[in-house]
């Protein structure tokens, strides 16, 4: 059954075309990889995912809720650069995640004692609870992407949309956060969408490889047309076309 379903969705602004005629099925606890060359459109689905956007055609839906109007507390969202608060220290960041699920509400009392000891845990899970009581500038850029992960899961999303979340790292670091996010993925069960330029990274962590592109190409005009999903693959079963359950049954016995 189809958890995130995608109809036939165009985006256009103004009169450029960002992409055309995307459909896909995903299923619960999946994770998608996206590539694709710059400005065919992976970042601007994305948006569309988290409901940033909204179509210019075509309809989103996320367990068969009617399509949303603005980003809820089911979509939580990272990207290349950290989404932390400067201001606030590890554990406080992660206590405004949770806050988010409250409308940006605060905690008092026994209700922020509560909320503490949760962030602790999640410190504690993710790897950061020893700096617990430091401030952003001072942690490394894999620490303080683990924070901004941290701090997405916090407000528990089913669906994580993480936008070149490891671009700016170093490649030890790098190699560290796609062990922690395949450990953190097979732990919460979450539906993962990640678009990164790295094809490698794409197909390592992924379950399917969406590649966007544009079909069609005007050498006089190069923004008449927009971007869609060219191929498919099926990350977990040597990049070969992914199959839909319905299709593969069809391959196995035809009519």
């Amino acid at each position: 059954m189809s958890f995130v379903s995608v109809r036939n969705v165009f985006q256009t602004y103004g009169r450029r075309p960002i992409i055309e005629r995307v459909d896909l099925d995903v299923t619960e606890g999946e994770f998608i990889s996206i590539v694709g060359a710059s400005g065919c459109g992976k970042s601007t689905f994305l948006r569309l995912l988290l409901a940033q956007e909204r179509p210019t055609r075509g309809e989103i839906r996320i367990a068969d809720a009617p399509p949303a109007s603005e980003p809820g507390l089911d979509r939580g969202v990272v990207f290349q650069r950290y989404s932390v608060f400067p201001h606030l220290t590890v554990r406080e960041n992660i206590v405004a995640g949770e806050g988010f699920r409250r409308g940006w509400g605060r905690f008092f009392g026994a209700a922020r004692r509560a909320a503490l000891t949760r962030a602790d845990d999640t410190l504690a899970r993710i790897g950061l609870d020893h700096v617990a009581g430091h401030y952003p500038a001072t942690l490394s850029g894999g620490m303080q992407q683990r924070l901004a992960i941290g701090q997405a899961l916090a407000a528990r999303p089913r669906v994580l949309l993480l936008d070149e979340p490891f671009g700016a790292l170093d490649p030890g670091t790098r190699q560290s956060m796609h062990a922690f996010l395949t450990d953190l993925r097979t732990e919460t069960g979450m539906t993962v969408f990640m678009v990164t330029h790295d094809l490698e990274e794409a197909f390592k962590l992924g379950d399917r490889v969406l590649v966007f592109d544009k079909p069609r190409w005007d050498p006089h005009d190069p923004d008449v047309n927009g971007a869609t999903i060219t191929y498919d693959f099926d990350a977990r079963n040597g990049g070969i076309p992914f199959q839909t359950l319905e299709e593969k049954t069809h391959v196995l016995h035809p009519v």
